[in-house]
């Protein structure tokens, strides 16, 4: 079974607010311990958590020896202030700040930098993501300060600018990265940086009211056009199906994810090792001051 390389523990699944409510005094072992379990019996043993500001993540990772998971985790995502991000990180709003963030990180048993640098989807305008992304000086800087301090950088970016503001910066993954064109996906091929699609947070919405399946539909058909693009051009590529996001539940959103790469690529020996390779990079990465950081 692949591992899960885009999750977030404090996350349940089915209500964000109710989430943050149960676990915002403090890290619920309980819930913890359920949604490690699940994992568990489905047999994946490498999760990459996208952070909380509760300390959850932080928490779980003292726990997911127990259930024999590999548990990496940036703590908390880092965002700029006015900009998209407080529901999983702390804030900055200059590069002294982000700095002291990455510290703060690293004090707290960070395994890697998350960052984050574009807004969200709008599912109520095909092509447009939310907010004003951040510069590419801003990106390139962030992306530096981390790997100084010896840490590999998770970048949650989406569209064209961001994707390649990214991609010059050295990120070493890049999550979601909804609609690329074909000069982002070859400036995606060409660069060492891992791509994590995300694609069943979108998938998994059809039909649930919340938003129209038209819309839904036209973004899932470009997630699949870019993915086989991806698979063409050798892109590095790895599962990871934002778990605990609406409708994505721990353990089993990592196979709806691994379900959806097969369903438009087919479960060939050439998809499942392109794959693992993606997933490989993430685990030999993601880990603070590996020697391989620059290297690989």
């Amino acid at each position: 079974m692949f591992g899960e390389c885009h999750a977030h523990i404090f996350l349940n699944g089915y209500d964000y607010r109710k989430a943050v409510e149960t676990q915002k005094n403090g890290p619920q072992d309980a819930l913890i311990r359920s949604h490690l379990k699940e994992y568990q019996k489905r047999g994946i043993r490498f999760v990459r958590d996208g952070g909380d500001h509760y300390g959850v993540s932080r928490r779980t990772a003292q726990l997911a020896g127990e259930y024999g998971i590999d548990y990496r985790t940036p703590v908390f995502a880092i965002y700029k202030e006015e900009h998209y991000g407080k529901i999983v990180g702390k804030s900055f709003s200059n590069m002294k700040e982000y700095h002291r963030r990455v510290l703060e990180a690293a004090e707290e048993g960070a395994d890697f930098i998350k960052i984050m640098t574009t807004g969200l989807l709008d599912f109520e305008d095909h092509g447009k993501i939310t907010g004003t992304p951040l510069s590419a000086a801003e990106v390139k800087e962030m992306v530096h300060i981390a790997h100084e301090e010896g840490f590999a950088v998770m970048s949650h970016t989406n569209g064209n600018y961001g994707v390649q503001a990214a991609v010059e910066a050295g990120v070493d993954s890049i999550e979601h990265a909804n609609y690329m064109d074909e000069e982002t996906l070859s400036m995606l091929a060409d660069s060492r940086s891992v791509w994590v699609p995300t694609l069943v947070t979108v998938r998994n919405l059809m039909d649930c009211g919340r938003f129209e399946n038209e819309i839904l539909s036209s973004i899932i058909r470009t997630g699949e056009e870019n993915l086989k693009k991806a698979f063409r051009k050798k892109v590095h590529v790895a599962v990871g199906s934002d778990a605990g996001a609406f409708k994505v539940l721990h353990g089993k959103g990592t196979e709806d994810e691994c379900r959806a790469f097969f369903d438009i690529l087919g479960e060939t020996p050439e998809v499942c090792a392109w794959m693992e390779e993606g997933e490989e990079r993430i685990r030999t990465l993601f880990r603070h001051g590996s020697s391989n950081l620059i290297q690989v």
